[in-house]
């Protein structure tokens, strides 16, 4: 088993196709199946089933695949001569919607002036494509919100955060300072899109409460959010420190949910097999 198998191996399940996989690497389709089957023959499992002349990914070749990325990943790294040992070279950061927003600009500013020679580059998204990204050496570290799916992903938490629910200021709650999970269930919701970590937590709230979470208007923004809201459209559920200049500003309503907890954490991930160099672990002692 070689560095050549694993990149071969990495590629057809990036395609889903021996064809494919053999025209982006400039190499024949034989000795690309070739290359599989030794594989599988060498470790003695099925990494592949073939069906309807599609390739479907076993659960062996998914456990492998973790692997096969991490190991052509740290590889290129090496290639390209990481220099973050002498505090210098380039830290590919993650961060979901909320902290890229709020947190993530100071610390990297913040990091910037002890450390000028390091280069950061930084990737804001929803939680679950950061830690796709975590999980693939497609980004180095990354500070996340809510829940870690992987069991491949290292996490240690940093901050404490809380969800708020907002209401415009013509609307029937806004008079109230606090609301139960009951008095919502029938409101429009104006809500993040899935796979986001808030979404994630509100969903498991309101399945707790034998509520079903229908939203009527949904987006990747939280500004476009927040004027939905301010607009009359629904009710939303966004953390604090998203909406405290709008709330401030009289633009919305603040109220407490009654009867269940909106707290959560904010933590750092990276993959369990990842080398964390010094600079790394600087920035990561910065956000603690």
């Amino acid at each position: 088993m070689t560095l050549r198998h694993l990149r071969i191996f990495v590629k057809v399940c990036e395609t889903g196709s021996v064809t494919l996989a053999g025209e982006e690497l400039f190499i024949a389709q034989p000795s690309v199946s070739l290359a599989i089957s030794e594989l599988e023959s060498y470790y003695g499992t099925k990494f592949f089933d073939r069906i309807a002349r599609r390739l479907q990914i076993t659960e062996s070749g998914k456990f492998f695949l973790q692997y096969a990325n991490h190991i052509t990943a740290l590889f290129d790294e090496m290639e390209k001569g990481l220099k973050n040992i002498d505090a210098t070279g380039t830290i590919r950061i993650g961060s979901s919607v909320t902290i890229g927003n709020y947190l993530l600009p100071g610390y990297i500013k913040a990091f910037r002036e002890i450390y000028p020679d390091i280069r950061i580059e930084a990737v804001v998204d929803n939680s679950d494509r950061i830690e796709e990204h975590v999980l693939k050496n497609r980004l180095d570290f990354a500070l996340v919100e809510g829940t870690v799916h992987s069991e491949y992903i290292t996490h240690k938490k940093f901050m404490d955060d809380d969800l708020v629910v907002i209401c415009g200021n013509a609307h029937r709650l806004a008079d109230k300072n606090d609301v139960t999970p009951q008095e919502l269930a029938g409101e429009d919701l104006v809500l993040r899109e899935r796979g986001s970590a808030g979404r994630e937590t509100l969903e498991g709230i309101f399945s707790s409460f034998g509520f079903e979470m229908k939203p009527s208007f949904e987006s990747i923004s939280t500004q476009a959010i927040v004027k939905a809201v301010a607009a009359g459209l629904g009710v939303s559920f966004l953390p604090y420190l998203l909406v405290k200049e709008d709330i401030d500003a009289g633009k919305i309503r603040m109220l407490r949910l009654k009867g269940a907890a909106f707290e959560r954490c904010f933590r750092i991930i990276h993959h369990r097999n990842k080398f964390i160099t010094p600079g790394m672990q600087a920035f990561m002692d910065l956000c603690k």
